[in-house]
């Protein structure tokens, strides 16, 4: 009876064990592409921007995914309009970023089409503004915090994802006191803040390889 209770004990575990082991099972990979952003109402259309970096891809039961990267990305923006006598001016600012994306999809043999939600936070590294005059890595009044929300779809085929989304960077980028957003103002200033484009929004498009 007690080796009976032993052998039961001892196959749950490696059941439990074999189940993390399934759950959490992932592969590494990297990371690349093209963004497309601007400023509503300032931006004199979307400009192209760049990001590279690496990502895990955590397999989750029913279908889900979870994958988190972590991203030097570089937003562009075109502004028109703001300044007396500056027609045109391009803004670039490159963030650290920390993407965490959650997919859901179907697994269909051959390729794996899914739909993406992707929160996201970074940290502003540089910033160079141009035009007619030139002005690079000047903080004030600029918040280097920045957060938001991606929605998109993608499609993996053997070892590699191609991923369009559009993302929504809910934070102030340019703040008259000079400080970032705190976490206490998150979800206060994001509805606002999509409203009013306050912020560099538009469109990524990424490919990951993975390992």
């Amino acid at each position: 009876m007690l080796m009976k209770r032993l052998l039961a004990v001892m196959a749950f575990c490696v059941l439990t064990f074999t189940g993390a082991q399934n759950l959490f099972a992932g592969s590494f990979g990297i990371v690349g592409g093209a963004g497309f952003t601007g400023m509503k109402d300032i931006s004199g259309g979307l400009a192209t921007g760049y990001h590279a970096g690496v990502t895990y891809k955590f397999r989750l039961p029913l279908g889900f995914a979870l994958q988190p990267s972590l991203l030097y990305q570089m937003k562009n923006s075109a502004i028109e309009g703001v300044f007396a006598g500056e027609e045109k001016f391009d803004y670039r600012m490159g963030y650290l970023e920390l993407p965490v994306s959650l997919q859901w999809g179907p697994d269909l043999l051959l390729f794996r089409p899914y739909l993406d939600v992707t929160p996201f936070v970074g940290y502003g590294l540089h910033n160079r503004l141009s035009g007619s005059f030139l002005g690079e890595d000047k903080w004030e009044g600029i918040s280097r915090l920045e957060y938001g929300l991606g929605l998109g779809a993608g499609v993996e085929i053997w070892k590699i994802q191609v991923t369009a989304r559009y993302n929504w960077n809910f934070g102030s980028l340019f703040d008259a006191g000079g400080n970032a957003p705190g976490a206490s103002e998150i979800w206060n200033t994001a509805k606002e803040s999509v409203l009013e484009g306050k912020n560099f929004s538009g469109v990524t498009l990424s490919v990951a390889f993975l390992f």
